[in-house]
Formats: structure tokens, sequence, C-alpha cells
């Protein structure tokens, strides 16, 4: 199979969209991930899975801590899965937004959990967890986190890569 068959494929793949929120000292991030699963019940974890040199993924190493923010399908749920696209690090990506760091959460109405890290206004729900091991994964890296704390904010519909037509194949 060639590698353009198996992206074909891949892309075939549905994944739920979430913008994952993490601090480093004063700062927060957010970023759109959509490798992420529930792994365990007791305890209660869940897997998000970080490109090995994601912004989000050094301040987790650093806080332990981060947030998952569920986005509800629609216009605002793409609007917000939109702006959280871009890499951190404007280097990551090839035209004008190819220098400085794209600080997502400016102008994103947000609060801070207890331990700082941010939850989307507009998110449908959200939870808050804390590290609990780290596991290499080729050019990524999956974080094992234990759920802490989290609510429904509103009902709806999860949004989704079959939602928005994007995919993540590589």
């Amino acid at each position: 199979m060639s590698e353009d068959e198996l992206r074909s494929i891949m892309d075939h793949m549905a994944y739920g969209l979430y913008i994952i929120g993490s601090k480093m000292g004063d700062g927060v991030n957010g970023m759109m991930a959509d490798w992420v699963m529930q792994v365990s019940f007791k305890p209660r974890l869940l897997a998000v899975s970080f490109e090995n040199d994601a912004r989000t993924l050094a301040n987790i190493k650093a806080n332990r801590v981060f947030t998952v923010n569920f986005l509800s399908e629609g216009e605002e749920g793409m609007h917000l899965a939109g702006h959280f696209a871009q890499p951190y690090y404007g280097s990551k990506v090839h035209g004008p937004q190819a220098s400085g760091v794209q600080r997502k959460l400016e102008g994103i109405r947000h609060s801070l959990t207890a331990r700082g890290c941010p939850v989307l206004d507009a998110a449908m729900a959200w939870l808050e967890c804390e590290a609990a091991d780290f596991v290499a994964a080729g050019d990524h890296t999956i974080v094992i986190g234990q759920v802490l704390n989290g609510r429904v904010i509103r009902e709806g519909e999860p949004l989704t890569s079959t939602f928005t037509g994007w995919n993540y194949s590589g």
C-alpha cells in the first residue's frame, strides 16, 4: 500500500475535536486536539496524544495539569476549532504565520480552574486532569490524565471531524 493510499484510508477515521488548555507560569495556552479518548473507569483516565514538540505538551510536563474543553457542533464550535488549529510556534507552519507565536486564548472568553488551566466560556463541557503518565509513541507523546474535575455547561452534540470535514492523517 502506498503512503497516499494509507493517508486516504486514515482520512476516514472520525475524531472528536477538543481544546486542550494548559498553563506555564502566569501564562495559559490552548490547542486543538482530536486524538483524545477515555482509557479507564477506575480510576477515571483519559489519553491525549501530542506532537513531541507541542507547547502544550511542554506545559503539561512542567505543571502536570490540563483541561479538555468539549466543543459543540455548529457555527460557534467550528469557529473556535478553527481559531485553535494553528500551532503555538509559527515556525511549524508555512506562509505569513511562519514567525512568532500564536497566543490563541487572547480575545477568547475563558476562566481558569483552581489549578490555573483555561476553560472556554463557549465549551459545552470540560474536564480537568492531572498527568499520570507520558508514553512515547513515534512522533507523538500520549499523556494519560486522571480526571480531577469537570462539568457539563450545556447539552448538545459534540463537534467531530465528520461534522467539520477536517482530517488529521499526517
